[in-house]
Protein backbone atom coordinates (compact mmCIF):
# COMPACT_ATOMS: atom_id res chain seq x y z
CA UNK A 1 0.00 0.00 0.00
CA UNK A 2 3.29 1.70 0.16
CA UNK A 3 3.30 4.56 -2.47
CA UNK A 4 5.30 6.97 -3.94
CA UNK A 5 4.64 10.72 -2.57
CA UNK A 6 4.84 11.91 -5.96
CA UNK A 7 2.04 10.08 -7.30
CA UNK A 8 -0.69 10.65 -4.85
CA UNK A 9 -4.27 11.65 -6.21
CA UNK A 10 -5.97 12.90 -3.38
CA UNK A 11 -9.93 13.00 -4.07
CA UNK A 12 -12.00 15.66 -3.15
CA UNK A 13 -13.43 15.43 0.66
CA UNK A 14 -10.50 13.19 1.64
CA UNK A 15 -8.62 13.26 4.99
CA UNK A 16 -4.53 13.53 4.82
CA UNK A 17 -3.38 11.99 7.73
CA UNK A 18 0.17 13.16 8.65
CA UNK A 19 1.47 12.38 11.99
CA UNK A 20 4.28 10.87 13.88
CA UNK A 21 4.31 10.01 17.90
CA UNK A 22 3.55 12.95 19.50
CA UNK A 23 1.06 14.90 16.51
CA UNK A 24 -1.14 14.45 13.79
CA UNK A 25 -2.47 17.06 11.64
CA UNK A 26 -5.60 15.91 10.01
CA UNK A 27 -6.14 17.60 6.50
CA UNK A 28 -9.17 18.26 4.43
CA UNK A 29 -9.01 18.62 0.87
CA UNK A 30 -11.50 21.27 -0.03
CA UNK A 31 -9.91 21.09 -3.97
CA UNK A 32 -10.24 18.03 -6.05
CA UNK A 33 -8.00 15.33 -7.05
CA UNK A 34 -6.10 17.74 -9.96
CA UNK A 35 -5.81 20.72 -8.08
CA UNK A 36 -5.94 19.80 -4.70
CA UNK A 37 -6.59 22.61 -1.26
CA UNK A 38 -5.27 21.01 1.68
CA UNK A 39 -6.77 23.06 4.84
CA UNK A 40 -6.78 21.83 8.62
CA UNK A 41 -9.55 20.00 9.87
CA UNK A 42 -8.04 18.41 13.27
CA UNK A 43 -4.79 18.81 15.42
CA UNK A 44 -4.37 16.15 17.65
CA UNK A 45 -1.06 16.92 20.24
CA UNK A 46 0.44 14.59 23.00
CA UNK A 47 2.44 16.30 25.92
CA UNK A 48 5.35 14.22 26.40
CA UNK A 49 7.57 15.30 29.38
CA UNK A 50 11.07 14.31 29.67
CA UNK A 51 11.65 10.91 31.01
CA UNK A 52 13.03 12.15 34.52
CA UNK A 53 9.69 13.85 35.11
CA UNK A 54 8.54 9.84 33.67
CA UNK A 55 10.66 6.86 35.34
CA UNK A 56 10.01 6.81 39.14
CA UNK A 57 13.46 4.55 39.62
CA UNK A 58 16.44 3.55 38.59
CA UNK A 59 16.47 0.13 36.44
CA UNK A 60 15.64 -2.82 38.16
CA UNK A 61 17.82 -5.74 39.36
CA UNK A 62 17.53 -9.50 38.68
CA UNK A 63 18.98 -11.86 40.99
CA UNK A 64 20.08 -15.27 39.49
CA UNK A 65 19.10 -18.38 41.06
CA UNK A 66 22.50 -19.85 40.12
CA UNK A 67 24.77 -17.90 41.21
CA UNK A 68 24.87 -14.42 43.39
CA UNK A 69 25.49 -12.90 40.63
CA UNK A 70 22.94 -9.62 39.60
CA UNK A 71 21.79 -8.06 36.25
CA UNK A 72 20.14 -4.98 35.69
CA UNK A 73 16.72 -4.79 34.09
CA UNK A 74 16.57 -2.75 30.78
CA UNK A 75 14.37 0.32 32.07
CA UNK A 76 10.78 1.26 30.47
CA UNK A 77 11.41 3.22 27.48
CA UNK A 78 8.22 6.23 28.41
CA UNK A 79 8.29 8.15 25.77
CA UNK A 80 8.17 4.74 23.44
CA UNK A 81 5.12 3.59 25.39
CA UNK A 82 3.56 7.55 25.21
CA UNK A 83 4.00 7.18 21.27
CA UNK A 84 2.40 3.72 21.01
CA UNK A 85 -0.79 4.76 23.03
CA UNK A 86 -1.09 8.35 20.92
CA UNK A 87 -0.60 6.25 17.91
CA UNK A 88 -3.47 3.57 18.85
CA UNK A 89 -5.94 6.45 20.27
CA UNK A 90 -5.39 8.13 16.56
CA UNK A 91 -6.24 5.10 14.73
CA UNK A 92 -9.18 4.54 17.07
CA UNK A 93 -10.22 8.19 16.26
CA UNK A 94 -9.93 7.98 13.07
CA UNK A 95 -11.66 4.80 12.26
CA UNK A 96 -14.82 6.41 14.57
CA UNK A 97 -14.51 9.18 12.32
CA UNK A 98 -14.67 6.73 9.35
CA UNK A 99 -17.95 5.15 10.87
CA UNK A 100 -19.47 8.22 11.62
CA UNK A 101 -19.28 8.91 7.76
CA UNK A 102 -17.10 12.20 8.58
CA UNK A 103 -14.59 10.96 6.13
CA UNK A 104 -14.70 8.51 3.22
CA UNK A 105 -11.29 8.11 2.19
CA UNK A 106 -7.42 8.81 3.58
CA UNK A 107 -4.35 9.62 2.56
CA UNK A 108 -1.78 8.32 5.66
CA UNK A 109 1.49 10.46 5.54
CA UNK A 110 3.84 9.03 8.78
CA UNK A 111 7.37 8.84 10.04
CA UNK A 112 8.37 5.02 9.05
CA UNK A 113 8.71 4.26 12.66
CA UNK A 114 4.84 5.49 13.36
CA UNK A 115 3.32 3.58 10.21
CA UNK A 116 4.80 0.46 11.76
CA UNK A 117 3.17 1.08 14.84
CA UNK A 118 -0.33 2.15 12.98
CA UNK A 119 -0.76 -0.72 10.28
CA UNK A 120 -1.20 -3.40 12.69
CA UNK A 121 -3.75 -0.86 14.74
CA UNK A 122 -6.05 -0.69 11.15
CA UNK A 123 -9.67 -2.29 11.31
CA UNK A 124 -10.79 -3.77 8.22
CA UNK A 125 -12.90 0.15 7.55
CA UNK A 126 -9.77 1.75 8.11
CA UNK A 127 -7.81 -0.17 5.64
CA UNK A 128 -10.52 -0.02 2.97
CA UNK A 129 -10.83 3.79 3.30
CA UNK A 130 -6.72 3.94 2.84
CA UNK A 131 -5.86 5.18 -0.78
CA UNK A 132 -2.74 5.63 -0.07
CA UNK A 133 0.47 5.82 2.80
CA UNK A 134 3.20 7.73 2.37
CA UNK A 135 6.44 6.69 4.79
CA UNK A 136 7.67 10.16 5.87
CA UNK A 137 7.79 12.22 8.55
CA UNK A 138 6.06 15.37 7.28
CA UNK A 139 4.29 16.83 10.82
CA UNK A 140 6.49 19.71 11.04
CA UNK A 141 6.57 20.98 7.87
CA UNK A 142 3.64 24.39 7.28
CA UNK A 143 0.27 22.94 5.58
CA UNK A 144 1.27 24.25 1.60
CA UNK A 145 4.56 22.57 1.94
CA UNK A 146 2.70 19.06 2.58
CA UNK A 147 0.53 20.13 -0.15
CA UNK A 148 3.55 21.02 -1.91
CA UNK A 149 5.30 17.74 -1.63
CA UNK A 150 1.77 15.16 -1.83
CA UNK A 151 0.71 16.94 -5.14
CA UNK A 152 3.95 17.01 -7.03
Amino acid sequence: MSTSYDKIKIEAGAWVVVCDGRKALILCNKGDATFPNLRTHLVYEQENPPTSAQGTDAPGRVHQSASPARSSVEPTDWHDEAERDFLRDLAGKLDAALTAGEAQSLVIVAAPRALGVLRPLYSPALKTAITAEVDRDMVKLPVYEIEKHLAA
